[in-house]
């Protein structure tokens, strides 16, 4: 793994890049351990996954990805406290499968977090200091200003943590006296089943389904995917860095659809100087296509994507998936991830790691 930037205390965020191999891959059993797939787990609340592959691939793909059930998450209005008492604290928070997020911008607004028993509060200093609960400031030492702001972590799996409890019914005070406010959460279960009666029902959740958008045809100018075997050979890590970062550079602008990767683009130098990567006497023109998923998805739903990428394509074939979250230092460091599986290599991965500082 390399870090392709130096330490700063003005620096938010680092990009991470690892070039390794796939192990053998069983469908019946997803991977867990090693790279690529800790730093897909290593993410939290995802927001949005998109899947970039060459046209001729499409079909091959089709029936494993948008033929199958699509994620689904839901829309509820709850106060805190209606998630830590009854039977949604019993069957779905005690149980740890399930991951829910609040509205609002961290660092902006009073945000909480839900993911595996672990609960994060981010909080202003005022909600903080009337909530009455023990926790750390919160954001750059740099950029607090005068409006610090504060997050507390709690453990809801400990054994502790039940009603009647010490630690337990402090968190109840805080939320009938401080975090006493109506919000719209977004749920998604984990778990392949869901507990009957469903403790959510009473809030009236509405369901949505995070069906795949296709964008078919995108005509490019295919820049080199593979490092050259001579800078490899070499270990120039001054290279190898330009080589990576001209490849994420351009993966990205593929994901935003961006003009400047289209075949053809004649934009003003004035107004843009973005080249494609490589020797412009070394392009191919080649078709492209970007499905994307957007909606609250889970990290373990991402990582079967990328699995039944792999065994969906054809070994020659290469294609790249990006994992990006909602907002950074929600529960994980990692805010985005993306993969990639260079032509003819099909054991090959290069892997894009977007780290935030808190």
């Amino acid at each position: 793994m390399q870090a392709f930037s130096e330490p700063s205390v003005y620096q938010t965020s680092k990009c991470y890049f690892t070039h390794g191999t796939i192990g053998h891959l069983d469908p019946r059993q997803l991977p867990t351990k090693g790279k690529p797939w800790t730093a897909i787990a290593g993410l939290d609340f995802i927001h949005k996954v998109d899947l970039i592959l060459p046209q001729e691939a499409f079909q091959l793909i089709q029936e494993s990805l948008l033929n199958g059930p699509a994620p689904e998450y839901r829309r509820a209005i709850m106060t805190l406290g209606d998630i830590l008492t009854g039977d949604f604290l019993k069957e779905y928070v005690k149980q740890g499968n399930i991951m829910m997020v609040s509205e609002g911008t961290i660092g902006v607004d009073n945000v909480f977090v839900l993911k595996s028993g672990n609960l994060k509060l981010f909080l202003d200093r005022e909600t903080y200091e009337r909530a009455g609960l023990v926790g750390k400031p919160h954001g750059v030492k740099g950029k607090r200003g005068l409006k610090p702001r504060w997050v507390v972590d709690i453990d809801l799996s400990a054994p502790a943590m039940w009603p009647g409890k010490k630690g337990f019914e402090r968190l109840i005070y805080a939320c009938k006296n401080a975090l006493n406010q109506r919000m719209t959460w977004l749920f998604c279960n984990l778990s392949a089943s869901t507990p009957e009666p469903d403790p959510l029902v009473p809030h009236a959740p509405t369901k949505f389904t995070s069906k795949p958008g296709v964008t078919q045809e995108i005509s490019v100018n295919l820049p080199p995917l593979q490092p050259d075997a001579d800078m490899v050979a070499s270990g120039n890590r001054d290279e190898y860095e330009e080589f990576a970062t001209d490849i994420y550079e351009w993966l990205s602008l593929v994901r935003l659809e961006s003009p400047r990767i289209c075949c053809g683009d004649q934009i003003d130098p004035y107004l843009s100087r973005y080249q494609t990567p490589g020797d412009g006497q070394n392009h191919e023109p080649a078709t492209l296509c970007k499905i994307s998923w957007q909606g609250l998805l889970s990290s373990a739903w991402a990582r079967k994507t990328v699995v039944d990428a792999i065994l969906a394509l054809p070994a020659k074939t290469w294609f790249s998936l990006s994992a990006t979250t909602f907002s950074s230092g929600m529960i994980a460091e990692s805010s985005e991830v993306t993969l990639f599986r260079p032509p003819e290599s099909p054991r090959e991965y290069f892997l894009w790691e977007i780290k935030s500082h808190d």
